[in-house]
């Protein structure tokens, strides 16, 4: 047993946090030898709601739980903590457009920003799941000027995911078939699943699956789109898989890249594939196991790629114009 890690859940109430939380207590997310302390934090109104989760993770009687923190203030919420998964947020409402969702949710982030700035660990890490997320990012970063750059992420593990399981259904073959998938830019509607990169059982996609029509219109859309799809179909936003992926992102942040893979992670840009330095922007990287990660260089990237990717690197950049206000 290793010391205990403080790992930080921003609305830790919601239903992606009850989709969550139960997974990192249990050990899924920092392994079976890792005991965790986990720092709930939620607005006012929902501290009761955040009670009940409490005593239901309690009733699990984890063994490598040793203390939950339920709080509504952000300096107690960040205090000392290793990780940061910061998953509340304001929802998209009825009628509301992108825009109108990156300007209502900036100032949360910059709140949490400045109390990861003053009160975290030394070391710590942040993984943004709140949309839109990789602006989110931004935001909390540019409010914590004491902490590295590149600890700040945001979540496109989701994106991978989904790319991987349209590419594996389409194939035939199983998800462990699918490798070096790589999504680019923002997660929104504009990202870009780099299937020319990705491999099956080693080989090019376009090797396996002799449909290029689907893989540039059809397989693109169904992940840029999944999101609205499940909301149209249950009648409310994607939870239990959006918990997987930050399970995922965190996990394999800690956990080295097997050799010859990548994931996808949204990370401070320096400057590679020709992105603006300190844009947030997906990637494909390689992580190192100790919390370290290194984006990919020298993926070669055709027209139809290069077009994708500046497509979505201009939405970024509209959504850092909304906010610069908030970037200090």
């Amino acid at each position: 047993m290793t010391s205990p890690i403080r790992v930080a859940v921003t609305g830790a109430a919601g239903s992606i946090s009850y989709s969550l939380l139960f997974r990192i207590a249990s050990g899924e997310m920092l392994g079976p030898d890792t005991p965790v302390i986990l720092h709930l934090l939620e607005i006012p109104p929902a501290m009761s709601a955040l009670e009940g989760v409490a005593m239901e993770i309690q009733d699990c009687a984890f063994p490598l739980l040793q203390d939950m923190v339920l709080t509504d203030e952000a300096k107690t919420g960040f205090d000392g903590a290793h990780i940061a998964i910061l998953v509340g947020g304001k929802p998209r409402g009825p009628g509301m457009l992108r825009a109108d969702l990156v300007e209502a949710n900036g100032p949360i982030f910059t709140g949490q920003g400045r109390a990861i700035n003053d009160f975290a660990d030394d070391d710590i890490r942040v993984c943004v799941v709140g949309n839109p997320c990789n602006t989110n990012a931004l935001i909390a970063m540019h409010n914590a000027p004491d902490v590295p750059n590149e600890r700040f992420t945001a979540m496109t593990r989701l994106d991978e995911n989904r790319a991987k399981s349209q590419l594996a259904d389409k194939s035939g073959r199983p998800i462990s078939a699918i490798t070096n998938l790589g999504i680019w830019g923002n997660h929104s509607k504009t990202m870009y699943p780099d299937f020319f990169n990705t491999r099956i059982d080693g080989k090019p996609v376009t090797d396996v699956i002799d449909d290029t029509a689907w893989l540039k219109e059809e397989f693109i859309s169904t992940v840029q789109g999944r999101g609205a799809a499940i909301i149209q179909a249950r009648g409310s936003s994607s939870a239990a898989s959006a918990a997987n992926a930050a399970i995922d992102h965190v996990r394999d942040w800690f956990t080295p890249t097997p050799e010859g893979d990548w994931h996808a992670m949204a990370v401070p840009s320096t400057g590679a594939y020709g992105i603006e330095e300190g844009l947030i922007f997906s990637y494909p990287v390689r992580c190192d196991g100790e919390g370290n990660y290194e984006i990919v260089e020298g993926i070669e990237l055709n027209d139809f790629a290069k077009a994708k990717i500046a497509e979505t690197k201009e939405e970024l950049l509209g959504e850092r114009e909304i906010v610069k206000n908030l970037l200090g």
